[in-house]
C-alpha cells in the first residue's frame, strides 16, 4: 500500500520514523521507506487547522495515496483514558467555529445558520471517519483553534458536544482527506487532561512512544 503520515509537527512522528526505517527523519518528500510492503511518505504540516488544510490539500492535489494517517497527541476529556492510551478518532467536529452572542454564548456554524448539518463532508454535523481497521479504543473528537484550560470553558464545551479528546488539527484533516476522496485514518496519544492548565501533570514523551509503538503495530496489521 502507498501510505502518507501526516502530522502537525516532527516531534510527534519521528521515534515512528526511526522504529520502521532505522533512520533521522528528514522532512523532505524524498523521505519515503519501505515497511512490510507499504511504501510510506511522511508529511509535516505545522500546527493548526489552518496549516494541515492548506498543506495537506495542495499535497493531496497532486498524490495519490491507498491511505492517508494522521498521528500526533492529544488532551482527553474522558478521564477513563489513562495518560499515554493511543486511540482511533471515529468523529470529528470544529469546536469553536462559529459566532460569540452578547451574552457569551457560542453558536456553532449550523446553529448560526452558517452551514447545514448534513451537507458534505458533515453529518448531523460530525465529520464520521471511514472504517478502516484497527483495534484501538475509539473516541469522539473536537479540534479548536484554543485549548481549553479554563474550568467554565471546559464544562460549557463538555456539555455542548461531550467530546473524549481534542486537537488542534483533526477535524482539517478529516475535513481535507473527505475533499480529495482519500481513504484515512486519525490516531492519536493522550498526553495530557483538559483541566485547568497544569503543565507539570502532562506526558507528552510517554504519549509519542506509544503512539510511535502501536502505530507500527497497526502498520503490521494493515501489512499482512
Amino acid at each position: 500500500m502507498r501510505l502518507l503520515i501526516v502530522s502537525a509537527t516532527i516531534k510527534e512522528i519521528e521515534p515512528l520514523h526511526r522504529l520502521i526505517s532505522g533512520e533521522e527523519f528528514s522532512a523532505s518528500e524524498k523521505d519515503v521507506c519501505i515497511f512490510f510492503n507499504h511504501e510510506i511518505s511522511w508529511l509535516i504540516t505545522g500546527v493548526g487547522g489552518i496549516a494541515t488544510g492548506v498543506v495537506l490539500s495542495a499535497h493531496l492535489t497532486v498524490h495519490r495515496y491507498d491511505l492517508v494517517i494522521n498521528l500526533g497527541i492529544a488532551g482527553a476529556f474522558n478521564r477513563a483514558l489513562a495518560i499515554g492510551t493511543v486511540v482511533q478518532v471515529r468523529e470529528e467536529r470544529f469546536g469553536d467555529l462559529g459566532v460569540e452572542e452578547a451574552d457569551g454564548s457560542f453558536l456553532d456554524l449550523f446553529s448560526a445558520g452558517l452551514a447545514k448539518l448534513d451537507e458534505e463532508p458533515f453529518a448531523n454535523g460530525v465529520i464520521n471517519a471511514p472504517h478502516v481497521g484497527g483495534r484501538l479504543p475509539s473516541v469522539r473528537a473536537i479540534s479548536v483553534n484554543k485549548v481549553h484550560g479554563n474550568e467554565k470553558s471546559i464544562q460549557h464545551i463538555t456539555e455542548k458536544y461531550q467530546p473524549e479528546i481534542e486537537s488542534m488539527e483533526g477535524a482539517s484533516f478529516f475535513y481535507c482527506c473527505r475533499f480529495h476522496r482519500h481513504l484515512f485514518i486519525e490516531i492519536r496519544a493522550i498526553s495530557n487532561y483538559v483541566e485547568k492548565r497544569n503543565r507539570d501533570q502532562w506526558n507528552i514523551p510517554l504519549a509519542i512512544s506509544n503512539l510511535a509503538l502501536v502505530t507500527k503495530e497497526f502498520l503490521e496489521q494493515l501489512g499482512r
